[in-house]
């Protein structure tokens, strides 16, 4: 066993105690974790002030001075230690309101202090309340800080002396420990490329700068080396699973493609959707499965994509399925593909959780004596009593609404597994894509078709609320279908939102008198109930729907062509973007109202402002990355692969496509890391990151 495996409680100076808290406040349970628990910030401490010096109180300085006397003042909470500080130019006051008797026995009167803090000012008075303090003697030998590491601490850490200050005193210790035991980690050639600094002097120059240079080179390799090994993770995962994964081999581009690509496809595909489809057709022809996340915008046209794939699927033999999570989601896709079905002449079925009993022994009987060749449906398709004849490819609509082992069990019963192509139409960032799914290959549709309209948007504020009713109004009389979405169902003391049952009579009391009916959908509702309103507002019987988010992502009204969202600034960047989906859908130009109050954060702000100046999916994404960061966008699935040390995912993309391309490089020279030139990379990411192959993927 290293070194740097060693529990974090044997360091020197942290004991049982500080352990137990290390572990519980930080995730620190190892000499390692420690080493790798980085500076989230610099402070510049090269310049020193005199007390008579100090006229900015917005910034961190530090003094040099003496302890002339000290006192404690008041009694039980507003009890306080008042140490008086001077210098040759004066006298201030230093502040200690918590651990007051141990600062008080440990502080020496007379001792010259280098004290680093925030000055406060009160009528003509200064103060510092709880500066670092640090005693110079003798044997001090260096008192001048260039660049000094702040860490990132908790309230029980600070209880038992383990502030920024108390950490780096620890890290200082470990240091001088494992110094031997820091070895190299990156073959010859990739230090050679870049010309990286030895790998002890990065962590030593992290943790505490010589000099910004020092700081810069030492940060990038240690971001070069974090996203390198994740990325030769993902990378070996998806050769692990290609090389178990045989599939069938469509190579074949038989009558249906070809008839439905020249006689019933009426308009071209965009450069995206033919890339796409070279990428797919690519996929099928290798003999192993493919694993493929297809994303792109609402409209962007990944429904032609899954069409052309399920035609090649049936030119060479096969059967597939198209599993979407809701059954209105289910019918939306039966339908579309049913309009080409007769021409084309491929046999269809949709297998819901509504579909009656002897309809779907039929189907099932069907689906088993290969004479359906396509199936729809939901969950229903994940059933034990559904088997397939020849199962060759699974479409899977919002991959997210399902499990990993619930997708499985579409092809437990073969041999040889089908082809995946999973869909989304929420868009996500390059990097992100490249980290949260960098075991799978992602296609990505970044165009929308010539004939879409962009979605004209608008922030209004509460106070316009009756011109967009009279707005409203005239699109209703033009036959137009409305949604109105509200934020929450019932009044909240502590959130000043809109909710969703006031704003419902409120927009009957306006709009039922003039002839036009209202549907309310929210998530309390049963499964049925949201569905028959989802239903009567698809087949036009209402002509307003008043909704939560459960209509984020839905089906297609071609005849809604105005989203208002009440609130707007509550939601988050991509959620506005998914609502605003819901409409455009037709050849009619279409309106997003985002509303809001007048008091607005900065963020709120940057949202609102993305919204009203692009449509485009995409850069919708990367902003909302920036704003929240990986791990709100991504939610639990792939909460493991964010959890970046020392890299960031939204400054440093390109060092992640250098890391990613060099891992690719390596892989296909070496895949197994069996070269001698390889074996540093072998051995470090055999020891701390071959757990990563753990981590899920589509399939």
């Amino acid at each position: 066993m290293s070194i740097l495996d060693t529990n974090i409680e044997f360091l020197k100076g942290v004991g049982p105690k500080r352990s137990l808290l290390l572990n519980q406040e930080l995730k620190i349970f190892s000499f390692f974790d420690l080493l790798n628990f980085f500076p989230f910030r610099y402070v510049d401490r090269s310049k020193f002030y005199s007390i008579r010096q100090i006229t900015v109180f917005d910034v961190e300085i530090q003094v040099i001075g003496l302890v002339k006397n000290m006192q404690i003042i008041g009694v039980g909470k507003k009890k306080r230690l008042v140490v008086n500080f001077v210098d040759k130019t004066g006298l201030i006051s230093l502040i200690f309101f918590r651990r007051i008797t141990w600062i008080q026995k440990n502080i020496k009167i007379g001792g010259r202090y280098l004290i680093f803090g925030r000055p406060n000012k009160y009528h003509d008075s200064i103060s510092f309340v709880h500066p670092e303090m640090e005693l110079i003697t003798s044997s001090t030998t260096n008192i001048s800080y260039s660049l000094y590491p702040v860490y990132h601490s908790s309230e029980k850490l600070n209880n038992v002396g383990l502030n920024s200050k108390g950490l780096s005193k620890l890290i200082i210790s470990l240091l001088k420990e494992v110094k031997q035991v820091i070895y190299e980690n990156l073959s010859k050639d990739i230090i050679f490329k870049y010309n990286f600094i030895d790998r002890y002097y990065a962590f030593q120059n992290v943790h505490f700068p010589a000099s910004p240079q020092l700081l810069n080179e030492s940060t990038s390799r240690l971001k070069y080396e974090e996203l390198f090994f994740l990325q030769i993770a993902l990378l070996k995962q998806k050769i692990i699973k290609k090389k178990k994964s045989k599939s069938f081999v469509f190579t074949k581009v038989g009558p249906k493609f070809n008839d439905f690509y020249n006689k019933h496809l009426n308009f071209e595909l965009t450069t995206a959707q033919k890339r796409v489809m070279k990428e797919i057709r690519f996929d099928f022809a290798t003999g192993f499965q493919m694993n493929r996340l297809l994303q792109g915008d609402v409209g962007s046209g990944k429904t032609i994509i899954a069409i052309m794939s399920i035609l090649l699927a049936h030119d060479n033999g096969f059967q597939s399925c198209l599993m979407a999570p809701t059954d209105i989601l289910s019918n939306q896709h039966f339908n579309s593909i049913l309009e080409f079905a007769d021409d084309i002449n491929i046999r269809i079925a949709l297998l819901t959780g509504k579909i009656k009993a002897q309809e779907k022994k039929k189907i099932l009987f069907d689906l088993k004596n290969n004479n359906i060749d396509l199936v729809i449906g939901t969950h229903a398709l994940i059933q034990d009593d559904v088997f397939f004849n020849n199962l060759g490819l699974v479409i899977i609509d919002e991959q997210h609404k399902f499990g990993v082992s619930q997708r499985a069990k579409l092809w437990s019963s073969s041999n040889i597994v089908p082809h995946v192509l999973v869909m989304t139409a929420t868009p996500i960032p390059r990097t992100l894509a490249m980290t949260a799914y960098g075991d799978l290959d992602v296609s990505v549709i970044d165009e929308l078709p010539p004939n879409r309209k962009d979605i004209v948007t608008y922030h209004k504020f509460d106070s316009e609320l009756e011109t967009i009713y009279q707005f409203l109004y005239q699109e209703l009389k033009k036959d137009k279908q409305v949604y109105i979405v509200f934020p929450l169902i019932e009044e909240s003391k502590v959130l000043d939102y809109k909710n969703l049952l006031t704003g419902y009579e409120q927009i009957k009391d306006r709009f039922s008198d003039l002839g036009f009916n209202i549907s309310i959908m929210h998530g309390r509702l049963k499964k049925e109930d949201k569905e028959l309103e989802m239903a009567k507002f698809l087949n036009h019987e209402t002509h307003i729907m008043v909704a939560t988010t459960v209509i984020e992502v839905g089906v297609n009204v071609p005849n809604a062509t105005i989203m208002v969202i009440q609130n707007a600034e509550k939601f988050g960047l991509s959620q506005l973007h998914q609502l605003r989906g819901r409409v455009g859908r037709g050849s009619d130009k279409s309106f997003c109202f985002l509303i809001t109050s007048h008091k607005l954060t900065s963020d709120a702000k940057v949202r609102l402002k993305a919204m009203v100046e692009s449509s485009d999916g995409f850069k919708i994404a990367e902003i909302d990355l920036k704003l929240r960061g990986p791990g709100d966008i991504l939610g639990t699935r792939q909460s493991g692969l964010v959890n970046l040390k020392i890299s960031n995912l939204v400054n440093d993309h390109d060092v992640l496509y250098r890391a990613r391309e060099d891992a690719k490089n390596l892989l296909k020279k070496d895949s197994e890391l069996v070269s001698p030139a390889n074996l540093a990379i072998k051995k470090f990411f055999i020891k701390y990151h071959a757990k990563l192959l753990k981590w899920g993927s589509v399939a």
